[in-house]
């Protein structure tokens, strides 16, 4: 009871702007699972709001994250629209629309070696900068918050490469970020971070079944 009326009280004291915010994170997720465009329109919409409220509550490393997940929504808007212009000149139709095969085409898999290297070198990079926070600041969970922060980073270019992978980085991130949102008691955020990371495992099936399906297709294809 104590749980459910925290996070109804937490609900309550959003402002508007975060209901706008947190709605089009969510709307930015279901377009990205789409292959979308316009999700990185949401994203960047979404994540300039979260830059001016963190930087308005003084919380200036969180308003600078949200800062370059901005540039990477620019980033990301114009590698998407590159992949897909390339695509539409080779198509032989005239129409924009494209298949689920076409669109997993542009999806790209790294070797679990190069995932590996991502792994050790988030890690290492994890260790220094939470080491610093924990005894330079007064940093609560210094090495998991610094750790979600540096993977964060790394899965959101993931995303813009149409890395298939990404989705997975983003369940363990947001499954860590539940655990510390729970354990600091904003409860609301919590319950957010549980949609995002269903999200997350939704988005990874979505993209893995496209991915086979144009693997089959190329395998066909070359027969």
């Amino acid at each position: 009871m104590e749980f459910l009326s925290e996070t109804l009280a937490g609900f309550t004291a959003m402002s508007h702007w975060e209901y706008i915010a947190v709605g089009l994170a969510v709307a930015y997720l279901l377009l990205a699972i789409k292959q979308s465009l316009w999700c990185w329109a949401a994203a960047f919409t979404s994540t300039f709001i979260y830059t001016l409220l963190f930087w308005n509550g003084l919380l200036y490393m969180e308003s600078f994250l949200n800062f370059y997940y901005m540039g990477m929504a620019v980033f990301g808007w114009l590698s998407w629209r590159a992949m897909y212009n390339k695509k539409i000149a080779t198509h032989q139709d005239s129409h924009t629309e494209l298949s689920d095969n076409e669109l997993g085409e542009t999806i790209i898999a790294f070797s679990l070696n190069t995932h590996v290297h991502i792994i050790i070198i988030c890690c290492l990079l994890s260790g220094v900068l939470g080491y610093v926070m924990d005894n330079y600041t007064s940093a609560d969970f210094a090495y998991l918050d610094t750790a979600t922060t540096i993977f964060s980073v790394m899965a959101t270019y993931l995303v813009v490469k149409k890395e298939i992978n990404n989705w997975l980085y983003w369940v363990v991130i947001d499954a860590v970020s539940i655990y510390i949102y729970t354990m600091k008691g904003y409860y609301p955020t919590a319950i957010l971070f549980i949609l995002y990371t269903v999200l997350a495992i939704v988005g990874y099936q979505r993209w893995r079944k496209m991915y086979k399906a144009s693997e089959a297709t190329w395998e066909a294809q070359a027969a």
